[in-house]
This record gives structure tokens, sequence and C-alpha cells, in this order.
């Protein structure tokens, strides 16, 4: 196995989307040191996402009563608002040209998990995606300060409901248990406290705003992990993110989504050290210069976003201009993942969760679908004998199995069927 050509295939599809033609092939010349820091390293302008234009997003207001003129038209809009959102940020991660951040605001989709199913409203949750680009690379004590008080999460999550004289503890307990420090790190009496210390604040649904008011504010004096005052959200966003307990979780997560979501983090690993200071982007650099980049062992199946982003990249699609565009969308559906819908506070699940026989058929769909939108000039170009090779750089991939490898020399006169057979095989889905 070419260690090397396998720990530059992880940099590329792990903290992206897959390369863009051309790039992989590149960077196997350039060397692993030179790739890890162009991908690990983020320009000041990205003049790929500078061609995607932000969303129309408007303030619809409130829901207009059902079955009248109004609520048709308020329905459609609000249809068009969500399609419309979800092909924006797709088209972002196809178009980038340095994918770490997008990336990286996808990880943190996840795990700041928060669905459009419930809050309705694309404008929250366009302000929340932005959020987290924002802080993607940056303070993680900053995102969570940011974050609790999220219009789109709080309203997720029933913080509007949460008022002093009826507490509301579901953002307090997901706070704590999925976002800062995970179970059994806490206990019962610190998310009664906690709830008492979100209390107070209101969403405004449609747009996301969030305000304090301050006479459904609990301000007594109580405590929270050993520590006793009087908390608002930002406090006690503070006080829990400063904790031990959070440098271990987070870790732990990204190396969940990084590096192995079946083999748990080894205590000699640099990951929790870097992020003591709460550095993301030092974190993610300890993360891409481990050893374990370059261990066989650790394999990732990729969730069906970063495979269908992996194909657009490669063929040099825009997801929000191929032909009947919302059908995208739909076949994200089927394979069970479509961004801003995940299916509950815990984000979406990881490894073999996503290899079903029937997920491998829509994959093949999705798949025909792409090719027959986009281009294949890279295998095309070549001769037959060297299309093995030139799919394989194509879409990043470092090792073939003897089997797989037949399968697409076979087929070798067939250029749109050698990436169809790549891009289906175990090697493109599972990021070795």
């Amino acid at each position: 196995m070419n260690l090397e050509r396998l720990e530059i295939s992880r940099l590329f599809h792990r903290f992206g989307f897959g390369p863009k033609p051309g790039e992989f092939a590149n960077a196997v010349k350039q060397g692993v040191q030179t790739t890890r820091t162009q991908l690990l390293n983020p320009p000041a302008i990205d003049h790929g996402l500078a061609a995607v234009p932000d969303p129309v997003l408007t303030d619809l207001g409130n829901f207009p009563q059902t079955g009248t003129p109004a609520r048709t038209a308020f329905d459609i809009n609000m249809r068009t608002q969500r399609q419309g959102l979800t092909l924006w940020w797709l088209d972002r991660m196809a178009l980038a040209d340095h994918a770490l951040t997008e990336r990286m605001t996808w990880f943190w989709h996840g795990h700041w998990a928060t669905s459009i199913g419930k809050v309705e409203y694309s404008l929250p949750m366009f302000t929340q995606n932005q959020t987290l680009r924002t802080y993607a690379l940056g303070d993680f004590a900053t995102q969570a300060r940011t974050m609790v008080l999220d219009g789109a999460l709080q309203y997720w999550l029933d913080g509007g409901a949460n008022t002093v004289s009826a507490p509301n503890e579901n953002l307090a307990r997901e706070f704590m248990e999925l976002f800062t420090l995970g179970v059994d790190r806490y206990f019962e009496t610190d998310v009664q406290a906690v709830a008492r210390g979100l209390t107070g604040y209101r969403v405004n649904r449609s747009n996301g705003s969030v305000s304090f008011i301050p006479k459904n504010h609990d301000a007594r004096t109580f405590s929270i992990l050993g520590t006793t005052g009087t908390f608002n959200a930002t406090q006690i966003s503070d006080l829990v993110v400063a904790r031990d307990d959070c440098t271990q979780f987070i870790a732990d997560r990204i190396w969940f989504r990084f590096i192995s979501s079946t083999i748990p983090r080894p205590e000699a690993n640099p990951i929790q050290a870097a992020f003591a200071s709460r550095n993301i982007s030092k974190t993610i650099l300890a993360v891409g210069s481990s050893d374990a980049m370059s261990d066989p062992q650790y394999s990732l199946v990729k969730s069906p976003v970063e495979w269908f982003i992996g194909l657009c990249r490669a063929l040099r699609i825009i997801p929000s201009q191929l032909p009947k565009p919302e059908q995208v969308i739909n076949y994200l559906d089927k394979l069970g993942q479509v961004p801003f819908v995940p299916p509950n506070v815990g984000g979406w699940p990881a490894g073999e969760a996503w290899l079903t026989a029937a997920s491998a058929q829509y994959r093949l769909q999705v798949a025909q679908y792409l090719l027959a939108h986009g281009d294949l000039t890279p295998i095309k170009s070549v001769t037959p004998s060297s299309r093995f090779r030139a799919v394989s750089d194509l879409l990043g991939i470092a090792n073939w199995s003897l089997r797989t490898e037949r399968a697409i020399s076979d087929a070798s006169n067939d250029p749109t069927r050698v990436i169809l057979l790549a891009a289906s095989s175990p090697e493109y889905i599972v990021n070795a």
C-alpha cells in the first residue's frame, strides 16, 4: 500500500469534499507536507465561493390562516426559500476552491444539529449556517457563546418556552450532553440549574432574532457544576466550555468524524492537547498532521452529502444548475441526508449506517444522473489503457482492491462506465 498516496487521499476527502480535476495528481507530485499545508490553511479569498451568490431570503412573518390565498402564497414562498437555501449550500461545497471551511461548517452543522423541519423558516437557518461558517475554524468558546443564543437552535430546543415560571430543560440538557461535555459529566441538578440560567430569552421564529426579557429570567443564585452565582446564557456557556471535560469531548467528536467512527481515540493522540486552547484551526491541523492519517486501520464511510459533493467536484457540476435541481434534493432525501434536515438533535449517524443495500441502489442512480450532466473529459481524453489510473486521480482514490481494479479495467473502453464503477466502488464510498 502506498501510504503517502493514502494520506493525501485522506487529506482531500476528510478535510474537504474530494479533489477537483487535476488536483490529486498534482498533490501526489508535491508530496504530503506541501499538500497538508495547502489544504489545512484556507486562503483569505476563495474565488470559487465568490461565484456563489447568497440566497434571497426574507422574513415571511407569521403563518397566515389556513385555506386563504395568503396562506397559499406563503407556503410557496416557504418552499422556494427552503430549496434555494439547500441548493446554495450544496453549490458552495461543490465550487469552493479550498473546501476546508465548508467542510468544517458541515461538521459543525452536524454537531449543533438543528432541523428546518421544526424551525420551518429558512432565514434563521441561514443565519445559523453563517454563524457556523464564521467560527468554523475559530475559537470554540466564542462559537458556543454565539450558538447558545442562536435563534434557530433556541427554537429547535424550546428555548423560547423556557421561563422563570415554567423552566424547560431541553436546551440545557443538550447543550451539555451533545454540544460541550458529553454524557455522565454532569448531574440532573446541573441540568435544572442551567435551565434556570437560560430563562428569559424570546425567539422571533420567522427571522431568528433573540431578545432578553428580564422579568422572565431567573436571577437567583444557584450552583452549576460546582460554581455558585447568578448566570445568563453567555456565562453558562463560558463556564461549561472551560471545563476539562469539554476538551476531551470535542477532541473525541473530531476524532469520530475525521479519523474513525469505530476505533476510539488513543490517549496519546495530540488532538486533545491541541484543543486545550479551544482553537479549532490548531486542532484540525493536529488531526491532519497526526500519525493516524497514514494508518490504514482508520477508514471512514462517507456520508451521502460528502459522497455526492465529491462527485460534483470531480465532474465540475454545480448542483443548482442541474436540470430540475429539486431532483437533487429528492435524491439526497432517498439517500438519507439533506442539508438542514438532521434526523434529531444528535445529528446524522456515521459508519456502516450508510452501507445498506437500498443506499447502494440509490447511489448508483445518483451517479448515473450526475454522469449524464457532468464533464467526463478527464477520462474521455485519455487512452483506454490510461483510464484506470486517470479515474483513480480524478476521484482521489488511494488504493483499489483487485476485484474493483479488474472491473474498472474491463470497462476501459467505456469512459462513462469507468467513472460509474469507480464512484460506486467500496474504495470511493469508504475513504480507506
